[in-house]
C-alpha cells in the first residue's frame, strides 16, 4: 500500500445545496491528498436519477472554486479515470453485476415493493438476508427457466449481493481503529437495479475506487455502517489486496442540544449551512451562504478544518498551506464536533484583521458607492484603517462608519441626556473658534492645541470631547476624535459643530 500513489475522491450526490459537512469532508480529503503529495478526484455520484436536482452540480463546483480547494481530476478536470459521472458508466457497472453473478456471490430477485411490505408485516424486524432469502422470489428459490422467462418477460428485478453468515468483517479505520461486525447482522444489499439499469451506491461506488485506484476513502461517520459490505465486496470481486483505507470522520453535531446538524438549526439561530447561497428549483425556498453572508473563503476553511480535527499545539489561526503541513488523519476526533457557528464568526474578525486595508477597502468600495456616496479609495481606505477592528463582517461597517462621509441629522437621544449638559453649547462655540484659528490641521496639532485650550480654561475634558463626538458623530461612539476631525477637515467640522449647537442648543 505504501508503495501506491496515494488517491482520494470526493464524490457528492447532485441532490440540492452542499452542505457544510460534505465541505469539511471535500477539505480532509484536500489536505490529505496535499499532504502526502496525491490526487483528490471529484467524481458525480448521480445513480438516483430521481432525486437530481438541475444545478446542484454547478454550484458544488462554484462552492469548491470559491473556497480555494482544487481537485486533480474528475468532472470537469478531465483524467485519465473518466467518465466522472456514474450515470455514464453503465456499461461498466453491468459487467461487474455480472462478474458476480457468475461467481454465484450475487443473485437476481423479483419482489416487488408490496411483496416486501407484506413480508416487513408478516415478519418482525424483517431484513433480506441468509434466514429470509429462501422464503422469497428470487434465483435461490426459482429454477433458472423461470428466471430467464422472467427476465425475457420484462420483469423489474435487482441484483442482491449474497452475503454469507458467520463471518466477521474487519474494517481497518484510520480514525476508529479495527471496527469488527458479524455478517449476520448484514442484510442482502441491492447492488442493481434493471428498472433503470443503474447500480446501486454500494456497487458503483466499489467499481469506481477499485477502477480509480482510490488508496484511502475518507467520508462521513454515516457510511461507517455500510463499510462491512464494502469490505465483502472487494473480496467478491478478489481486489483485497487494493482495498482502501478507511476514515470515517466524526459527525458535526447541533450547536446546542443533541444529535446532528441541520439547515434548520441555522435557520433558527440565524447561521448558513451552506457555502452559498442556494435557491431551491422545486420550491423557489433561499438559503443563506457563507460567501452571501460575507465570511471570507479563507475563514470558513480555518473554521471547518478544526472542527473534529486538532493539530496537537495552540495553533488556531492556520493557512491552507499550514493545514496541509499541519494535518494527521490520526488527530481526528472519534467524537461528534460541536458546531460553534460564534466561533466561525470570530474566525472572521481575525481574518478581517489579517487582510490588509486596501483589500477590505476594495470590498467596502462598492457598499458606500451603494450608499450614494462618491469617495475616492484612498479615504475609504483611512476609514477601513480606523474601523476594522471593530466589525467581524465587511458589511457591518457601513452603520457603524457612515458618519465619516454623511453628516448626522439627528442626534441619538440617550446620548444627549448623558452627554449634552446646559454648557455645552457655549463650550462648542469657544471649540469651533478655536479651531477656526487652526492652520495646520493634523491630529496632532488639533489634540495639542485644543488639550491646551481645555486646561487654561479649566474645562473638564471628558465634558468638551463627549460633546464634540455627539456634535460629529450623532452618538457617543467612534474612533479617536481627532482622526475623525482629520478626516472630516477643518470646513466639515466646524459645520457639523455649529449645526448641533443650533439644533441641540
Amino acid at each position: 500500500m505504501s508503495e501506491r500513489r496515494v488517491r482520494v475522491r470526493f464524490a457528492p450526490s447532485p441532490t440540492g445545496a452542499l452542505h457544510i459537512g460534505g465541505v469539511r469532508t471535500a477539505l480532509y480529503n484536500y489536505l490529505f491528498a496535499r499532504k502526502h503529495g496525491g490526487d483528490l478526484i471529484f467524481r458525480i455520484e448521480d445513480t438516483d436519477s430521481h432525486r437530481f436536482v438541475p444545478g446542484a452540480e454547478e454550484y458544488i463546483l462554484e462552492s469548491f472554486q470559491w473556497l480555494g480547494i482544487k481537485f486533480d481530476e474528475g468532472v470537469s478536470f478531465g483524467g485519465q479515470h473518466g467518465p466522472y459521472r456514474q450515470s455514464e458508466r453503465r456499461d461498466i457497472y453491468k459487467k461487474y453485476v455480472d462478474q458476480l453473478l457468475a461467481a454465484g456471490k450475487a443473485y437476481i430477485a423479483f419482489d416487488t415493493p408490496e411483496e416486501l411490505e407484506a413480508k416487513r408485516a408478516e415478519i418482525q424486524n424483517f431484513q433480506y438476508d441468509a434466514r429470509t432469502r429462501s422464503l422469497m422470489k428470487n434465483s435461490l428459490t426459482l429454477s433458472a427457466e423461470e428466471v430467464e422467462q422472467r427476465i425475457n418477460d420484462g420483469q423489474q428485478y435487482v441484483v442482491r449481493f449474497k452475503v454469507e453468515p458467520g463471518r466477521e468483517v474487519k474494517v481497518d479505520d484510520m480514525i476508529r481503529g479495527e471496527v469488527i461486525i458479524k455478517s449476520d447482522i448484514l442484510d442482502d444489499k441491492v447492488l442493481y437495479k434493471s428498472a433503470d439499469e443503474l447500480p446501486t451506491y454500494h456497487l458503483a461506488n466499489i467499481v469506481d475506487d477499485h477502477l480509480m485506484e482510490v488508496t484511502h476513502v475518507i467520508r462521513g461517520e454515516e457510511w461507517l455502517p455500510s463499510a462491512p459490505l464494502h469490505v465483502l465486496l472487494y473480496e467478491a470481486f478478489g481486489w483485497a489486496d487494493t482495498m482502501p483505507r478507511f476514515a470515517h470522520l466524526p459527525l458535526l453535531l447541533k450547536p446546542e442540544g443533541k444529535g446532528k446538524l441541520s439547515k434548520r438549526d441555522g435557520d433558527r439561530l440565524g447561521f448558513p449551512v451552506f457555502p452559498l447561497e442556494w435557491h431551491d428549483p422545486k420550491t423557489g425556498e433561499v438559503s443563506s451562504g457563507y460567501r452571501e453572508s460575507g465570511y471570507f473563503p479563507e475563514a470558513v476553511i480555518n473554521f471547518l478544518a478544526l472542527l473534529g480535527w486538532n493539530p496537537g499545539t495552540e495553533q488556531e489561526l492556520f493557512t491552507l498551506d499550514e493545514l496541509v503541513e499541519a494535518f494527521d488523519l490520526s488527530r481526528c476526533s472519534k467524537a461528534g464536533a460541536k458546531f460553534d457557528y460564534q466561533k466561525g464568526i470570530w474566525f472572521n474578525h481575525e481574518y478581517m484583521l489579517k487582510k490588509s486595508n486596501e483589500e477590505i477597502s476594495k470590498l467596502f468600495a462598492p457598499i458606500v458607492a451603494g450608499n450614494g456616496i462618491d469617495e475616492p479609495m484612498d479615504r475609504i481606505r483611512t476609514v477601513v484603517a480606523l474601523m476594522k477592528d471593530r466589525v467581524n463582517f465587511v458589511q457591518e461597517l457601513w452603520p457603524l462608519c457612515a458618519f465619516f462621509f454623511i453628516a448626522p441629522t439627528e442626534y441619538d437621544e440617550k446620548t444627549v441626556n448623558k452627554r449634552w449638559k446646559e454648557y455645552s453649547a457655549q463650550q462648542m462655540t469657544e471649540l469651533a473658534e478655536v479651531i477656526e484659528q487652526l492652520d495646520d490641521f493634523s491630529k496632532e496639532h488639533q489634540e495639542e492645541v485644543i488639550f491646551h485650550w481645555v486646561e487654561e480654561k479649566g474645562y473638564k475634558l471628558g465634558d468638551v470631547m463627549n460633546a464634540f463626538r455627539l456634535a460629529l458623530v450623532g452618538i457617543g461612539k467612534g474612533p479617536g476624535m481627532f482622526d475623525i476631525t482629520e478626516f472630516l477637515g477643518k470646513e466639515e467640522t466646524l459645520n457639523r459643530l455649529r449645526r448641533a449647537i443650533e439644533v441641540l442648543k
